[in-house]
């Protein structure tokens, strides 16, 4: 039997409406998957939880809709849960890298997620894995600037904690006492490989930590001259976590100088030693603003919370 123009366009606009449906239908399953799997994964039961997200995920594998994506998300973070309750089951933590790799290709800005697959990777000894991880994300254009310091901040704090861990102990780090006053006396390591480990490790940490200063933005460079009165809400909380990241990068900056200076006391040059000191101090000094202004947002955010509860209360 042929059909009829008209009838062809019926058939058409029901099938249209069907498959309407249906998605909007495995919209509203998957969203009971969801709030049944948080409720589990609340009271710790994670194999349960487990099945409940990936039944959500069954309703739309490729994430393209909210409750895809969040699906993904909250079965990576189940399946990373599993694996920390038992080390020894490192399949749940190569399922939970899959998962979060899956949440990265449709939304490349979850950062919870990138540092997830670099803390999995090292906990699963997969340290030149983990480093390669963080390089890629400080390389790829497609990551906001602030995230990409951050992953370059992470690189350069293994290079700094290597030269601390050989400048730090005796006989290379001495108390000494002049004029009445206790000081440290660095000295080379006896060891010339160690010196030279050393000077290496002190080089690449500042080569990364100078990378991740310079993605800075314009907008925190000046943290004194802030006023956090007139912004909304949401910049408050755009602000704060811009300044959390950049704190952790002024720190290692400072701490890289520090090494550096210790390295030209042992070379026996004052004055490279005194020029490092002097820029240790100012990156100290940008570090101590950005925590002053994380305080005022924090207070901010508090009286707002206070006169919200306080408006409440006189209605």
């Amino acid at each position: 039997m042929r059909f009829s123009r008209v009838g062809t366009l019926v058939f058409i606009l029901i099938t249209v409406i069907i498959g309407a449906n249906c998605s909007y239908y495995n919209r509203i399953i998957a969203r009971k998957y969801l709030v049944d799997g948080a409720e589990a994964y609340k009271a710790r039961k994670f194999d349960q939880a487990e099945q409940l997200f990936r039944d959500a995920v069954a309703k739309d594998p490729e994430g393209e809709t909210l409750e895809g994506k969040t699906a993904q998300l909250f079965l990576a973070r189940t399946l990373h849960s599993q694996y920390f309750g038992d080390r020894g089951n490192t399949a749940k933590a190569e399922e939970a890298i899959k998962e979060y790799r899956k949440v990265l290709a449709v939304d490349i800005t979850d950062n919870s997620s990138f540092k997830a697959i670099a803390s999995l990777l090292e906990n699963l000894g997969r340290r030149e894995e983990a480093e390669k991880w963080k390089q890629d994300r400080a390389n790829d254009p497609n990551v906001p600037a602030d995230q990409r310091a951050e992953a370059l901040t992470s690189l350069a704090s293994a290079q700094i904690t290597c030269a601390n861990e050989i400048t730090d102990v005796d006989p290379v780090k001495k108390t000494v006492e002049k004029d009445g006053v206790a000081s440290f006396q660095f000295t080379k390591p006896e060891d010339p490989a160690t010196f030279e480990k050393l000077k290496q490790c002190v080089a690449k940490g500042t080569e990364i930590i100078d990378k991740a200063v310079a993605l800075e933005p314009d907008s925190i460079k000046q943290p004194g001259s802030i006023d956090v009165k007139p912004k909304s809400d949401k910049e408050l909380a755009e602000l704060l976590d811009l300044i959390k990241k950049f704190q952790s990068t002024w720190s290692y900056k400072a701490n890289a100088l520090i090494q550096q200076m210790r390295v030209a006391e042992m070379e026996g040059n004052a004055e490279a030693k005194e020029d490092f000191k002097k820029k240790a101090e100012e990156a100290r000094d940008k570090f101590i603003a950005l925590s002053d202004l994380e305080k005022n947002i924090l207070a901010e955010q508090d009286a707002r919370i206070a006169a919200k509860k306080e408006a409440a209360n006189t209605k």
